[in-house]
């Protein structure tokens, strides 16, 4: 068996939604000191509370990038509150599974989105 299923090493190789917003709604940042990996999170967000956009920056591994990619295509249309519910395990499903000591990436993933969400009601002067 492969490391890495052929979703993880798609978003991996040709990340989806890479990039900065520079006027975005909210920023999240995460990391883990024990390997290193740091992403962050932009989120553009409408009037209705649609994510209208989502960029990520990831300095990580394989697993990292793939499930940074891999989340912002979950929550791209979707309600604010729809996105706080999305889980680790949903990231790591969507990609076909990760290794189990790479799980990891995929709960930074759901971190950094949630970072972002805090950030936008901060910004919004709102409370969650």
């Amino acid at each position: 068996m492969a490391l890495y299923s052929e979703k993880v090493m798609e978003h991996f190789i040709h990340p989806k939604n890479v990039g900065v917003i520079e006027d975005a709604d909210g920023v999240g940042e995460v990391g883990n000191a024990k390997c290193g990996d740091i992403m962050r999170m932009y989120l553009k967000i409408n009037e209705e509370g649609i994510i209208e956009d989502v960029k990520f920056e990831t300095f990580g591994c394989a697993s990292a990038i793939a499930s940074s990619s891999m989340a912002t295509e979950l929550i791209k249309g979707q309600p604010v509150e729809k996105a706080l519910t999305l889980t680790n395990q949903a990231v790591a499903e969507a990609l076909d599974g990760l290794p189990a000591y790479k799980m990891h990436c995929s709960v930074l993933a759901q971190e950094a989105i949630q970072s972002a969400i805090e950030d936008y009601h901060h910004k919004k002067g709102e409370t969650t």
